[in-house]
């Protein structure tokens, strides 16, 4: 096999990028102002018109970015399946988006969630979150993209840690390049050319991760050989790795692990700790959420979710699987004299020695959107977080015309500052463990929040900030911890107990200060956890939000039954 990159795939890649941006700038000159919510409302919410195919494409979208083309396969490569658990709980979490937040950010039809937490609690609360979440957007989705995307392609051409390209580092000349292209068509776009490019980019981001799940699966001869082989052979870092861990390969294909497992992630850590973040990600980040503001109605707000979770199936068998399947064929030496390679190389081994030339290009094509797509989601909702959360709240008299301005010289600076933080990630032992460890200390406090917000009606303004505040004050403290090694614990439960820690702040100073609901939050509260369950469901079969809430709960229950 020629592990070369040639020129029929550089093509596939040039045009690939030609394309998008294109079609990102199209749909800035498509925009009219004349739309419903006036020209701000089309450019940051794409005029609340979108429904529920495209609101469940575009959140798996922008979740979806290079570190699960590259680091998911890392961690299967060191340590099996058990990784894909923050693909599969997220169908859980999407459950309580659709069923319980959902209709509640409809019915206050706020642009931001910031402005949701103002408007259930005070401004204070709403201030504190609106940082958090640029720092969300800008650091832990943008960030994270584009280092693992410029890791991938550094690695497809042959350059080593260091390299320089046109007498700049290599890895920081893919970075900017990257940055550049993606909030040039974000800025003249705005969130119908997030959505537009999106719905293109995950298209060829699934086409490149089946393609190369499909031909490594036929490679090492199906799903029997693949757990024989694995069950049968010795790891391949078995004898290069760090002797603190002890390697093996026979629970590979499993999802929930015993205590002391290597992987850190025994099941009762996924199943404490997990929900703490997606609960964060899921229901409460404006990156993610941004989709169900813009829903047309709350039928399209409940349904786009549930799409979303029926789509989170699919990781682990074409961004975890891989991984996986590389330790078996290397095992089996099915590449010859190749060197076997490092975890963090996984994906660019296997794009350089399965694929045959035109398919290393469509697989290289894909990584570029998944980091694009990624990045341009995070970038227009930085956006509209300023153009709102700052400047809105302060000036209400700003035109949608002025608001737009703001956004896209938002989008130029965000893209700025993205490129400067993705390099922090290299700190990391490896990239899925960096992002995940930042969000177990940024979302305890917002999680216990948004928790008690809308699901008890006594939770108090006053109490909300002070948990903000605490709980972030508590998530500097373990990351600081973390950072300089004096601590590194098991990440998922000590987010567990930073909710628990937070949940106790918000209940005692609720009741040490008590406040009235305010006759503008009663509307964003449930009297009665069963409320949204009763409510008319408006379609028939999977249309209907209750059956297909039903549906996902039963299909991801069974999928854990059948790999636990």
């Amino acid at each position: 096999m020629n592990t070369s990159v040639g020129t029929l795939d550089w093509t596939i890649v040039a045009l690939y990028l030609c394309a998008v941006v294109g079609l990102g700038v199209a749909a800035g000159f498509l925009r009219r102002q004349g739309e419903r919510g006036g020209e701000g409302g089309h450019y940051f919410l794409a005029g609340n018109t979108l429904a529920w195919p495209v609101i469940g494409l575009a959140m798996f979208a922008a979740n979806i970015s290079t570190v699960h083309l590259v680091s998911l396969a890392e961690t299967a490569y060191k340590f099996g399946l058990v990784f894909g658990n923050f693909e599969w709980m997220a169908g859980f979490t999407l459950i309580l988006l659709s069923l319980f937040f959902a209709p509640l950010y409809l019915r206050s039809r706020v642009a931001t969630l910031p402005d949701f937490l103002e408007r259930r609690f005070n401004r204070g609360c709403r201030d504190v979150l609106s940082v958090v979440s640029l720092f969300s957007a800008i650091v832990i989705h943008m960030g994270v993209a584009l280092y693992t995307a410029a890791w991938v392609l550094r690695g497809i051409l042959g350059h080593a840690p260091g390299a320089t390209l046109l007498g700049v580092d290599a890895l920081m000349l893919f970075i900017v390049v990257l940055g550049v292209l993606t909030g040039l068509y974000t800025m003249l776009g705005g969130l119908l050319a997030v959505v537009w490019t999106e719905s293109l980019q995950t298209i060829l981001l699934l086409v490149g991760a089946v393609v190369i799940t499909v031909v490594g699966y036929v490679k090492i001869g199906g799903w029997a050989e693949l757990a024989q082989t694995l069950a049968s052979h010795p790891h391949p870092l078995a004898s290069v790795a760090d002797q603190k861990v002890t390697w093996g390969t026979e629970n590979f294909l499993s999802m929930a692990r015993a205590p002391g497992d290597p992987s850190g992630l025994a099941w009762y850590s996924i199943l404490l700790g997990y929900p703490v973040l997606g609960i964060w990600y899921w229901c409460c980040d404006q990156t993610i959420v941004q989709r169900v503001l813009a829903a047309k109605d709350e039928k399209h707000a409940r349904l786009g979710p549930l799409f979303c979770a029926f789509l989170k199936i699919w990781p682990v068998f074409f961004f975890v699987l891989p991984g996986v399947i590389c330790v078996a064929l290397v095992q089996k030496n099915a590449f010859g004299g190749a060197a076997p390679p490092t975890a963090a190389d996984t994906y660019t081994f296997l794009i350089t020695h399965l694929l045959p030339v035109g398919l290393k290009g469509l697989v290289a094509a894909a990584m570029l959107a998944a980091a694009m797509q990624t990045c341009s989601a995070a970038l227009n909702s930085t956006a509209t977080l300023v153009a709102y959360d700052l400047f809105k709240r302060h000036r209400p008299d700003l035109g949608d015309h002025q608001l737009v301005v703001i956004g896209k010289i938002t989008t130029v600076f965000g893209t700025i500052f993205a490129i400067v933080a993705s390099p922090l990630f290299g700190h990391y032992t490896t990239i899925f463990e960096g992002i995940n460890k930042l969000i177990s200390y940024v979302a305890p406090p917002i999680t216990a929040v948004f928790l008690l917000g809308v699901f008890w009606k006594r939770a108090s303004g006053q109490s909300a900030f002070m948990t903000l505040i605490a709980g972030m004050a508590l998530g500097f403290v373990a990351f600081y911890l973390d950072w300089n090694n004096l601590y590194r614990g098991d990440f998922m439960l000590s987010a567990f107990l930073l909710l628990v820690a937070c949940l106790v702040i918000m209940g005692a100073t609720t009741l040490m200060f008590p406040e009235a609901l305010k006759e503008e939050a009663r509307p964003l509260v449930w009297e009665d956890w069963r409320e949204p369950l009763r409510g008319e469901a408006h379609g028939h079969g999977l249309a209907n939000y209750r059956l297909a809430s039903a549906s996902v709960l039963v299909v991801f229950v069974a999928l854990y039954l059948t790999f636990r």
